[in-house]
């Protein structure tokens, strides 16, 4: 009898230690590949740190758009200059620009009247003969160049008309001013060939705007002390005696058959 109950408690000694292995082994591999994933995450923080420094460079090539120039080669800006092919403009601003990879300085001229803007390479500006408005002694002298008498070439008027518009061109007032009082036609005289009356009024147009500036006036008000100047002029009529003793008379163009280009006064065809 103690024999047979001795191996029942042997047994029970053997079989609690094998129930206790397998719940020691479940939780020993698994939590600890979860954790790979959580180190890796970081990884990526700096390459969202590189990029703002891409776009840090970009604006520099700003600081140099924003470079002011207000004078050059003796020119403002906001000043009033003469253009010679096109008469008084305004300087808008001096600007540089890029042009076939070489960069140039630029006056930027406005032309209210044309509505026209035109840039001008500040290194050209003697070459294209633009020049400060004229002192006012100076419109003084060209104001008192219209009193005088009208001078005309014995030329064809071709050739007279390619004289006109040189003069008109050259930006000279006082030169303006002379093909103004050549081609000024009053009341009583005959009436201007479209040639002519489109030479006169380009040069009207050009002497009544530097004018108007220099004077701070309007140039309705400078064409009428332009006319006013033209009135004190010599009539025609009057001058018909001395342009007698010339060879040659004038046709409708004011042509006249003798070319040896010597200057004479113009008649009155109407007398």
């Amino acid at each position: 009898m103690p024999n047979k109950t001795a191996k029942p408690a042997a047994k029970a000694t053997v079989a609690k230690p094998a129930a206790k292995a397998p719940a020691a082994k479940a939780p020993a591999a698994k939590p600890v590949a979860p954790k790979a994933p959580v180190a890796a995450a970081p990884a990526k923080a700096p390459v969202a740190a590189a990029k703002p420094a891409v776009k840090a460079a970009a604006p520099a090539p700003k600081v140099e758009e924003k470079k002011v120039v207000t004078q050059r080669q003796g020119f403002k800006a906001n000043e009033f200059v003469v253009y010679p092919a096109h008469g008084v403009g305004q300087i808008l601003a001096i600007e540089e620009q890029e042009i076939a990879g070489a960069k140039l300085e630029l006056f930027v001229i406005n032309f209210i009247k044309d509505k026209m803007t035109l840039r001008v390479p500040t290194a050209k500006v003697a070459n294209v003969g633009m020049r400060k408005l004229s002192e006012p002694a100076l419109v003084k002298k060209a104001l008192e160049t219209l009193k005088g008498r009208a001078r005309v070439k014995r030329t064809m008027w071709s050739r007279r008309a390619q004289e006109y518009e040189a003069k008109i061109n050259s930006g000279d007032i006082v030169a303006i001013a002379e093909v103004v009082r050549d081609l000024y036609r009053s009341e009583s005289q005959p009436e201007q060939s479209y040639s002519e009356r489109q030479l006169y009024e380009a040069a009207l147009d050009r002497l009544s705007r530097e004018i108007a500036v220099v004077q701070h006036s309007t140039e309705t008000e400078a064409v009428k002390e332009i006319e006013a100047q033209l009135a004190k002029s010599p009539r025609r009529a009057n001058a018909k005696a001395e342009a007698a003793d010339g060879e040659g008379e004038t046709d409708a163009e004011g042509d006249t058959d003798d070319t040896d280009g010597d200057d004479t006064t113009v008649a009155d065809e109407a007398a």
